[in-house]
């Protein structure tokens, strides 16, 4: 027994076991390197450099520094041990099946890798790109199993995740947020001798100033009662624009009157001259902001949303990653996971009693409307210093959720908002979703005048920017802009100064960086910085000129002018009619049909927009009714199938056709002739 153990402690050479054991565990390292690159290229990368790029994502989630490092711990750590676990297993059945297996992984690695690589530098998509991907990946994992230089190449890559983390910590726009630098700017002063109004301020967002329009270039009010109650005792700006179809560029450009230069978060450690630094010397702040943070602490100490925690933060990331890595572009904007709590989600009180009105039957608006805009509503009060009542509430952005009566409604993430039919849906949820927001409008000055705060406040109504539904065109990209500048850049624009009782129009040339210093001199504030903007006290600008920025610093130029409203949708003549009974037509599946069978409208939420499928024997461009309990609630057109399979979507804006209990759905064929053929529904 001492021999052996004499022998290893004396320095003798290793005997062979030794070796192989040795060997072993450099090879299952090298593995792991190899593996670790890998990942780091195909999960890491691209996640932690969109996440990077987008500081908004972590500001609506309320993300704290600790979570955010977490969770680049998480994208840089777990896909590779779940990877890494899965070839050590693979040991169990031998050095042979070892080898393979991690061969195996190497190429399907290699194979992710080329679909995004194929997605970014060729038009290919779907199964074409699969095909040339796993043509790439095969041709991958044979080199690394014949030669010594791949695999020594993926080993020096091993040092790329840890590169990834730290772009993303320290360099990355998302790096202002998990490690701020400064505490704001410099106070505002008194300017004269003036009194300093209570100052409420509404950001609505994602709001063309056309979608509010008639025909005569005014609001409409029979669609919009209180934009048009609003607009009767301001000041409406109607040739106001923003300048930017990215609310991180165009929030920071309203809340500091300077056009935007550069791609940073919307932070106060990259803003520190903003809005709530200028009034926070002589004003109180109360501020709701969504997907910024420009309220520093030392200014407000905004209200912490209830805990979302780690789990909202991964399983938005994993959708992240399935878009990012998929063969396929994603029909889903990332923007539309930033959707507002209900009151009832948030475990809030009623701001305010809901006011008797007819129209609104089931007595729900206070559950329906977004946490941060009833705690708003909760601070309209009157107090003895000045206040600044702040909020920018995401309406009405997609996701488009709400009709007018504020009864909510499910529809399927991937739904489109562009080609044939799918465009004036996306317009249609957006006006029924305006509509909603126009009951919020009213909400808001019913609380006003209640309080007594309605006289003596300085108010402003506006949104950050618009969004495009011209075919082709839609969204508020580069496209959107060049070939609808009048629904991505005009926005409603209202000023209502303390004791104003009648409404004027004003045509000025507005931009959104004349936001700040106008709220500043009707304030009686002196800004301590320069600003891009004009005070609307100031003369008009002579120069026309409108200047956009879909990229900070790289401005867009076109002329003003307030754009005319498009045709409103006519509906079709067959809406809102009674329907007998007609000869069967066929067959439609519809999803969620079940949903029909047990509504409950006390709920507020109701199955108003109905989707699926016909078969393709009934041509694109057909016509189809929808109705529920024996009147038609809309009439769309049947479509080319799009990636999620469907042929049609209806929304049904009047929720008077349901009933609690047993609904019943039908779907009809318009023939040429007027005749219904009645589909079997499945």
């Amino acid at each position: 027994m001492a021999g052996p153990v004499g022998a290893a402690a004396s320095g003798d050479p290793p005997g062979p076991d030794a070796g192989r054991w040795d060997r072993g565990w450099r090879g299952e390292l090298g593995r792991l390197l190899e593996v670790a690159a890998l990942v780091g290229l195909v999960v890491t990368q691209p996640l932690l450099d969109v996440l990077g790029r987008s500081p908004d994502f972590f500001l609506f989630h309320r993300a704290a520094p600790a979570q955010i490092l977490l969770l680049a711990a998480l994208v840089a750590v777990l896909p590779t041990i779940a990877v890494a676990l899965l070839g050590a297993l693979s040991r169990l059945a031998g050095r042979t099946a070892r080898s393979h297996i991690h061969t195996g992984l190497v190429g399907l690695l290699l194979a992710a890798l080329a679909v995004q690589v194929g997605r970014h530098v060729t038009p290919l998509r779907g199964v074409p790109l699969l095909l040339v991907a796993v043509l790439v990946g095969a041709g991958g994992a044979v080199g690394h199993r014949r030669w010594r230089a791949p695999r020594r190449a993926l080993r020096l890559a091993a040092a790329g995740p840890v590169a990834f983390v730290a772009l993303f910590l320290l360099v990355s726009p998302t790096s202002a947020v998990v490690l701020p630098r400064g505490d704001g700017g410099a106070a505002g002063t008194a300017q004269g001798a003036g009194v300093h109004p209570p100052v409420v301020m509404l950001i609505l967002d994602e709001l063309p100033l056309v979608s509010l329009l008639g025909a005569d270039g005014r609001i409409d009010a029979a669609r919009y009662p209180h934009f048009a109650e609003l607009a009767g005792a301001s000041t409406w700006y109607r040739n106001a624009t923003g300048v930017s179809g990215w609310t991180p560029n165009a929030l920071p450009a309203m809340l500091t009157g300077r056009y935007p230069a550069r791609q940073v978060a919307p932070h106060y450690s990259q803003y520190p001259d903003n809005l709530f630094t200028a009034f926070g010397g002589l004003y109180d702040i109360r501020a709701e902001e969504t997907i910024t943070r420009l309220c520093p602490p030392s200014r407000c100490d905004q209200p912490a949303a209830p805990e979302q925690g780690l789990g909202v933060l991964v399983r938005e990331t994993g959708k992240l990653l399935g878009r990012v890595a998929g063969p396929t572009e994603s029909a889903v904007d990332p923007e539309d996971s930033y959707r507002e709590q209900s009151r009832a989600e948030a475990g809030l009180d009623a701001a305010e009693p809901v006011p008797a009105d007819p129209k609104f039957r089931w007595d729900s608006l206070d559950d329906n409307q977004p946490a941060r805009f009833t705690r708003f509503l909760a601070g309209l009060r009157p107090t003895t210093r000045p206040t600044l009542h702040f909020l920018h509430l995401l309406m009405p952005h997609s996701p488009w959720t709400y009709l007018p009566s504020g009864a909510r409604y499910d529809a399927p993430e991937d739904l489109p908002n562009d080609g044939a039919g799918w465009v004036d849906l996306a317009r249609q949820r957006h006006l029924a979703q305006l509509g909603y927001t126009d009951r919020l409008i009213g909400e808001t000055l019913r609380t006003l005048r209640a309080s007594g705060l309605y006289d003596q406040a300085l108010v402003v109504v506006t949104a950050d920017h618009g969004v495009s539904f011209r075919p082709g065109a839609q969204g508020r990209g580069l496209d959107a802009i060049k070939a609808a500048a009048g629904e991505v850049a005009w926005v409603p624009m209202f000023v209502k100064e303390p004791r104003q009782q009648t409404g004027r129009v004003d045509d000025r040339n507005w931009e959104h960086v004349d936001l700040l210093p106008t709220v500043a001199d009707e304030a009686n504030i002196r800004l301590p910085w320069r600003v891009d903007g004009r005070s609307a006290r100031q003369a008009p600008r002579t120069d026309g000129t409108k200047h956009f920025y879909d990229r900070p610093g790289e401005p867009l130029t076109f002329p003003g002018g307030v754009p005319a409203a498009p045709p409103p949708p006519a509906p079709h003549p067959l809406v809102g009619t009674e329907v007998r009974a007609g000869p069967a037509g066929g067959n439609a599946r519809v999803a969620d049909l079940a949903a029909f069978t047990a509504t409950d409208p006390d709920t507020g939420t109701l199955p108003a927009l109905v989707w699926g499928d016909v078969p393709d024997r009934i041509p694109d461009g057909t016509l189809l009714a929808v109705a529920v309990n024996g009147r038609i609630g809309a009439v769309v057109p049947a479509v080319p199938p799009d990636p999620g399979g469907r042929r049609f979507a209806a929304l049904l804006t009047d929720d008077r056709l349901f009933r609690a209990g047993n609904n019943q759905l039908d779907v009809f064929q318009v023939t040429t002739d007027g005749t219904l053929r009645r589909l079997a529904l499945s």
